[in-house]
């Protein structure tokens, strides 16, 4: 919903900036809940090195909030307890289903950069840079996943399904409330 005074192309860029905050915090809180269960075990390294990249990717959103003065998504609360509950619930499961999760999670996060990288299209080069980076280290993740045999999760189509379908619902909420 813009608000007076409020060009298209600044409500755009703020859906932008809001929904990528977010997602960059679930993802944070996704790994935070993997680490609990699984933090010990012979994926944790692997867990550690993809949660910081993605502190990264949540500093930078951080910053481009206050610069840009986005108002953040109201949902931030409920994207700590579910996305920490993703995280642990996946980890519980096994080690192969905690990658079932990032690879999910990544797949859905590329087809959502990608089409924000075309949605901006010449303007905002330093923001479109960034997503192309950040979009660039997602699909690592995802790689790490499946070298990991996500895919051999019992129910991994299921899985997958599923929680991308989750993460395609949070980003359409994410981008307006």
């Amino acid at each position: 919903m813009s608000l007076p005074g409020d060009t298209p192309a600044r409500t755009r860029l703020e859906r932008i900036v809001r929904v990528d905050h977010a997602g960059e915090y679930g993802a944070q809180r996704i790994y935070q809940g993997q680490l609990a269960v699984l933090g010990g075990g012979d994926k944790g390294d692997i867990l550690r090195h993809m949660q910081a990249q993605e502190q990264v990717h949540l500093d930078t959103f951080r910053r481009l909030i206050a610069e840009r003065r986005v108002r953040p998504t109201a949902l931030l609360p409920l994207w700590h307890l579910a996305g920490y509950a993703l995280g642990a619930v996946t980890a519980a499961m096994g080690e192969r289903a905690a990658m079932a999760c990032t690879v999910a999670v990544e797949e859905a996060i590329d087809e959502h950069y990608r089409a924000q990288v075309e949605d901006l299209g010449e303007e905002e080069p330093a923001l479109r840079a960034t997503i192309e980076t950040f979009r660039a280290e997602e699909l690592e993740h995802r790689d790490i996943g499946l070298e990991h045999e996500a895919e051999l999760t019992p129910g991994y189509r299921m899985l997958a399904g599923v929680i991308k379908a989750g993460c395609k619902v949070a980003i359409a909420v994410s981008e307006r409330v």
